[in-house]
């Protein structure tokens, strides 16, 4: 089962998630695929992510998380023991998302608002995991090229793990149909629909 957490701002209908969903479906595993629309409040969201890892067995989970959901999925592959997939993951988002307390506009739907709470910071930092304990369990895919994070700390702050290094590309990972094949053979998801 692959669980995708999404970013700040984004939703169930990001490229990234929306080409997974459309693999998984592919390969007749459409229902082995799970992009809830994550709360902006931290404590809720994570709660979200926890009880559907919670519904799969530890050892055939793999979460996915770009971003914000990168931050997440760290938290709850360490807290269930399953794999996890950084996409350009957000490291101390307790800092870096300091400076978007206040109003903030959904990324796939600028008509939908919502409030980003200056108390949001604390519930993030409750998340923060120091150090991984496994590293066998964690792939990162990280972007040269990310122009809000710097893809160094996001390296070093998984030594040990695999990882694939883009040379150049963005945060959004507009290349991500490249790396899809690597994230589905990590979460050990059969490449062939026979």
């Amino acid at each position: 089962m692959i669980l995708y957490l999404h970013g700040f701002r984004s939703s169930p209908q990001s490229f990234k998630a929306r080409l997974l969903a459309d693999r998984m479906a592919g390969l007749g595993r459409a229902d082995e695929f799970a992009c809830p629309q994550l709360s902006e409040r931290p404590q809720t969201a994570m709660a979200q992510a926890l009880r559907l890892a919670r519904t799969a067995v530890p050892d055939g989970l793999t979460v996915v998380g770009s971003s914000l959901g990168g931050f997440y999925a760290t938290y709850v592959a360490e807290r269930c023991g399953c794999r996890a997939v950084l996409l350009n993951p957000a490291l101390r988002a307790h800092e870096k998302l300091a400076r978007h307390v206040g109003t903030q506009t959904a990324y796939h739907d600028p008509t939908t608002s919502f409030e980003f709470r200056r108390e949001y910071l604390d519930e993030l930092r409750q998340f923060h995991v120091d150090s991984i304990t496994r590293p066998e369990r964690y792939l990162l895919i990280a972007a040269t090229g990310d122009e809000l994070l710097d893809w160094r700390e996001m390296a070093a702050a998984f030594p040990g793990a695999r990882q694939r290094i883009i040379d150049g590309g963005d945060h959004a990972l507009s290349d991500f149909e490249r790396h899809a094949d690597a994230v589905l053979e990590f979460a050990r998801i059969a490449l062939d629909a026979s």
